[in-house]
């Protein structure tokens, strides 16, 4: 039988197990397809209220968690900076008050830590939408297009090119868990962080997956299923951009690149994308793109996730 996931945090990838990431990309594709048809699926989180806390600026995420929480039968809470979170009290004591008020908790802010205290005080799970360390939640959304697209994700080639950003390191630490051959190629000084790597090829051995860091994009384009790249200068890098830009020449996925790929692979980019930077038109409007698919399975994962998690 399943593990029941009932009161769980949602905070890093890492303390999920294989089969626990498998329930929610199951249930995903169940919701997907109910969706599809009409099915309403607001008795699974009926009367349930769901705080979205957001200290960035959000598109997909704001979207889809307020959408997701109204689908399965909750409330949605948008709550920006008008916190007195934002005004210094501390994490601990907000914790409490929403722990209160609420039945989960989503936010979406800058460092890692402030997610990690606000789960260890919150007695409601806590769902992490996206910090500069980690993003979790995009991860769901990525391995579960890879299924959709190839029906499985173990022993499928999943190269990222460009920054060792939150971005890679929550799917590296994914494709790790389910079984795939990840391989990220990155300029020396934007390499993933050696514990995150580390961690990963552990959890690899486990699945029969691997992860490895390469120099050359080309070298891990040779044969990838999937081609995966993100922005080179992410929120509050922008003082870095001109040096990031230098540093990142050669690893734009452009028709060249993909051409070195698998001749059935697909092309994902979380969003949003600078178009002649990272990625060329070409490829992001192209027909190996899954990019608008992976955008949307962000709303079903997501969905899934807090329907298996909220009591």
């Amino acid at each position: 039988m399943p593990t029941s996931l009932k009161g769980r945090d949602f905070t890093s990838i890492r303390p999920w197990t294989r089969s626990e990431l498998e329930q929610v990309l199951d249930l995903a594709d169940e919701l997907k397809a109910k969706r599809a048809a009409g099915e309403p699926t607001t008795d699974l989180l009926p009367g349930r209220s769901v705080g979205l806390i957001f200290q960035k600026h959000s598109t997909r995420t704001r979207v889809s968690f307020e959408v997701g929480v109204a689908e399965l039968g909750g409330t949605p809470l948008h709550l920006t900076d008008d916190l007195q979170l934002g005004r210094g009290e501390p994490v601990r004591d907000t914790a409490y008050v929403l722990s209160s008020y609420l039945h989960a908790i989503m936010i979406r802010t800058f460092g890692q830590a402030m997610v990690d205290e606000l789960a260890e005080h919150a007695s409601i799970p806590v769902v992490n939408g996206l910090t500069d360390e980690e993003h979790p939640c995009q991860a769901l959304a990525d391995l579960m297009t890879i299924r959709e697209r190839f029906g499985r994700v173990e022993g499928v080639r999943v190269t990222y090119v460009g920054d060792g950003n939150n971005v890679c390191v929550s799917l590296m630490q994914c494709c790790a868990r389910l079984g795939a051959r990840f391989v990220a190629a990155t300029p020396g000084d934007y390499q993933p962080p050696s514990a995150e790597v580390a961690e990963a090829r552990t959890e690899a051995a486990k699945t029969g997956g691997s992860v490895d860091v390469v120099a050359e994009a080309a070298d891990a384009a040779n044969g990838a299923h999937v081609l995966y790249t993100d922005v080179w200068t992410s929120m509050g890098q922008e003082a870095e951009r001109t040096a990031r830009l230098h540093a990142f020449r050669g690893y734009a996925v452009t028709p060249q690149l993909v051409g070195l790929a698998d001749p059935d692979a697909i092309v994902l980019h979380c969003l949003p994308a600078h178009v002649g930077e990272e990625i060329s038109e070409e490829v992001l409007y192209g027909p190996q793109s899954a990019v608008w698919d992976q955008a949307e399975n962000r709303l079903h994962a997501q969905k899934a996730l807090l329907a298996l998690i909220v009591p």
